[in-house]
């Protein structure tokens, strides 16, 4: 017994000795081996700080974990610790099972080229060869409970280029087990770029490639959309993030095996020149999905709503905003739409939502409620001698129940232009026909001075007076139409034509005598048919009133200048006009200040009040243009601002902004391709400290005119000019507008009585309330 007991004492302490060695050496061999035949196992070099493995209970931990990529010594992915449990036991029936493997901290980096990425090696290193031996009992493989945690992942791109990096990333799966196709992922991690988070799960059959998501994101930010937009654009920014609760399941191999439902929205989304100047910006874009199935022919939506849209459209000498941005009618987008090498998630994402929405018009679409709020939709255009500007805004637009089972939809849309106006418009369209529907629309209040810039352009003369408004109905029926369309202008008059390089000349005052009716309004109805694509106006109302007004109004013109001169007479005594960077008064203008002078002179208990409007944008502008055709000329001339005389301003002022050498000048000295305007070359040119200079000491001119008549028959005291209120004035030009305390003169009393008589008569009473209107703007 003793020597049994020795024995097994002996045997014991053997096999404890054994397996303390084994457990003390084993990990730093594992070290070494992994180190010395990384390359040959993996293509790779791999190194470690420590290793621990227990090969009795399966356990490893690898401390410090570096893979380099292939061939250099830049690190692929590290990893502060690694452990995993291996299964032991199922090692003799030819399983590998790793039944959970926890990675710590990794830090990880996808490199691609074209089409290559930076793991291929190991792609194709681990892939089971062709000829393998089918003969042998197949191996199994399980890799089960995969926890990442605080991972930080790196995704370069080296054609656009992109850079790329999500933090904080935690992933956690049930694994894979060899007899399945199937594995699941719960996630969740912050964007590197910008802020934002996203969480959810996801699950994909690799075999049939069948896939369910579920996933929300919050503020998550969109960085990388700007990236890819790199590749598409000549310059510009772009923000956004994401907001979203989706719930969809669908496959990879077809575009239109697509089940999806939740909540999708993009905030605070700014794209333009760049972080200042948007053109295009919301606030924010809602989709919210009942039910999304093109494979079913479903697009079923509760909303669709878009707040605070701006969109800025600028048209220049050469091309607008948009073609600068992305190329010649979009040369940018179709050479990388035409590159294969190229990934770009933009034109991925266009084709996939192109895909989805294919056949919407021929599936079962709903859309509850379709609406935008506080829309600006803006217009510049800078390829005319001066800057046209106009806007639709608040712009709003709503349309409740979009149900292609309904008969009809409607829309209603309607806006305030700026700087004046509205317009309104109803839409009734049959959802199964989008060439089937009936149309309303009307503007109105439209200041016909507000397109100024054009009719100087292509004129030489300025409108200062008249209103437009525009009305019609359009029924159209398998693309065929009927429409009514109406247009009214009110009491248009041409002013003082403008001579310069700039403009064209017709003969805008003899066209007037063709075109006004003897009321003075331009009134004519062209109905429109035929169909969509080959309308047919009819001008045969206009044609009429033309030849009517040729042979019925030189019979009225004692009545029309009857009118003219009282219309005179009453806006003489309340606004007083002044021509654009003019201080000099007109010599009927001196005439009416010197009768408003001795009408205080009569009647002292009488006072006047001034309130100056100045067009302050409009008056800058021509004073930049000024002084930058004087600086241009006096550098050509190789002249100093001490010798600029009377015939040298005029001759500045009849240049040509446009003139091909001032331009080429301008361009060579402000060298800067970012400015595609003459507005913002000149700007940079002149210094906006001589451009305030300028227009603070034409007002002060412009008040020095005027007061000196009063001064003369010492009234200035009872003549109060208040302070200048800078506005967009309705008429076009800068003005006074003055306002009598206590008496009216005589003449203006007078001139009210006779213009209430005319607006009676047949030919001004069918538009007297339009002049009502326009007279309350003055």
């Amino acid at each position: 017994m003793g020597k049994l007991k020795k024995t097994l004492l002996v045997s014991v302490s053997t096999i404890v000795i054994a397996v303390i060695v084994v457990i003390i050496f084993i990990s730093p061999i594992a070290k070494y081996l992994i180190e010395k035949y990384d390359e040959k196992f993996t293509g790779r070099q791999i190194t470690l700080d420590r290793a621990y493995v227990n090969p009795f209970t399966g356990y490893v931990y690898l401390s410090n974990l570096k893979i380099y990529e292939f061939k250099s010594d830049s690190v692929f992915l590290s990893v502060d610790g690694v452990s995993a449990n291996f299964e032991m036991f199922k090692l003799f029936s030819k399983t590998y099972e790793i039944s959970e493997i926890t990675l710590s901290h990794p830090h990880g980096i996808i490199i691609q080229s074209k089409k290559e990425l930076n793991f291929d090696d190991l792609i194709e290193k681990f892939s089971p060869k062709k000829n393998s031996d089918t003969t042998k009992d197949p191996l199994h493989f399980n890799i089960l409970n995969i926890k990442v945690n605080n991972g930080e992942f790196y995704y370069q791109e080296k054609l656009i280029p992109i850079n790329y990096f999500i933090k904080k990333a935690n992933f956690e799966s049930t694994g894979k087990w060899w007899n399945s196709d199937s594995i699941a992922v719960k996630f969740s991690f912050l964007s590197g770029i910008g802020s934002g988070d996203m969480k959810g799960d996801f699950s994909i059959n690799f075999k049939n490639k069948n896939y369910c998501l579920a996933v929300v994101a919050h503020k998550f930010s969109l960085q990388l959309i700007d990236q890819y937009l790199k590749d598409l654009i000549n310059y510009g920014t772009f923000t956004a993030n994401l907001d979203a609760n989706i719930k969809a399941t669908g496959n990879f191999a077809d575009e239109e095996n697509l089940n999806a439902s939740g909540l999708l929205a993009i905030n605070d989304f700014h794209f333009g020149k760049n972080l200042k100047e948007d053109y295009a910006s919301f606030d924010k874009l809602v989709l919210a999905i009942i039910e999304l199935s093109p494979k079913n022919h479903k697009y079923i939506f509760d909303s669709l709503s878009l707040n605070h849209p701006c969109f800025k459209y600028e048209r220049y000498d050469y091309l607008d905003n948009f073609q600068m941005i992305f190329g010649k009618k979009g040369s940018n987008v179709t050479s990388v739409t035409a590159d294969p090498a190229k990934f770009n998630l933009i034109i991925e994402i266009g084709r996939y939502v192109q895909a989805l929405a294919k056949n919407f018009f021929r599936s079962n679409y709903k859309v509850n409620r379709l609406a935008v709020y506080k829309g600006d939709l803006k217009f510049n255009d800078f390829s005319i001698s001066e800057e046209f500007s106009a806007s639709l805004n608040p712009f709003y637009a709503a349309a409740d129940s979009i149900d292609k089972n309904h008969k009809r939809v409607e829309v209603s849309l309607k806006s305030g232009i700026k700087p004046y106006g509205n317009i309104a418009v109803t839409l009734s369209i049959n959802p199964k026909d989008s060439v089937d529907f009936d149309l309303q629309y009307h503007l109105q209040k439209i200041p016909v001075s507000i397109f100024n810039p054009y009719t100087i352009t292509y004129t030489s003369f300025p409108l200062d007076r008249g209103t437009i408004d525009v009305n019609g109905q359009w029924s159209v029926r398998d693309g065929f139409i009927q429409s009514y369309n109406h247009l009214v202008i009110i009491d248009p008059r041409v002013t003082k034509k403008i001579k310069n390089k700039d403009t064209k000349w017709v003969p805008m005052p003899l066209i007037m005598s063709f075109i006004r009716e003897r009321g003075n309004v331009i009134d004519y109805e062209i109905p429109i048919t035929g169909n969509l694509k080959n309308p047919k106006f009819h001008y045969h109302d206009v044609i009429f009133d033309l030849i009517k007004n040729i042979f019925v109004k030189p019979a009225t013109t004692p009545y029309r200048q009857e009118v003219k001169d009282i219309e005179t007479e009453i806006e003489k005594s309340l606004t007083l006009k002044w021509q654009m960077r003019h201080n000099s008064l007109r010599t009927n203008q001196e005439s009416f200040i010197e009768d408003m002078a001795s009408f205080l002179v009569k009647n002292p208990e009488a006072f006047i009040a001034v309130y100056p409007q100045l067009y302050a944008v409009k008056e800058k502008e021509y004073i930049l243009f000024f002084e930058a055709k004087k600086k241009y000329f006096l550098a050509l001339n190789n002249r100093n601002a001490q010798s600029f005389c009377s015939t040298d301003s005029e001759k500045v002022d009849k240049m040509s902004i446009k003139d091909s050498f001032f331009v080429h000048y301008l361009n060579k000295i402000i060298n800067d391709p970012m400015l595609f305007t003459i507005q913002d070359k000149c700007i940079r040119f002149v210094d906006s400290i001589i451009v305030n200079s300028k227009f603070k000491q034409l007002n002060k001119e412009r008040e020095n005119a005027f007061i000196i008549f009063f001064k003369k028959k010492e009234v200035e005291k009872r003549v109060r000019i208040y302070s200048a209120v800078n506005i967009i004035p309705y008429n076009g030009f800068s003005f006074y507008k003055i306002e009598y305390k206590g008496e009216f003169p005589e003449p203006l009393l007078k001139a009210y009585r006779g213009i209430n008589e005319l607006n009676d008569e047949a030919p001004r009473k069918k538009f007297e309330k339009e002049r009502e209107k326009e007279k309350n703007r003055l």
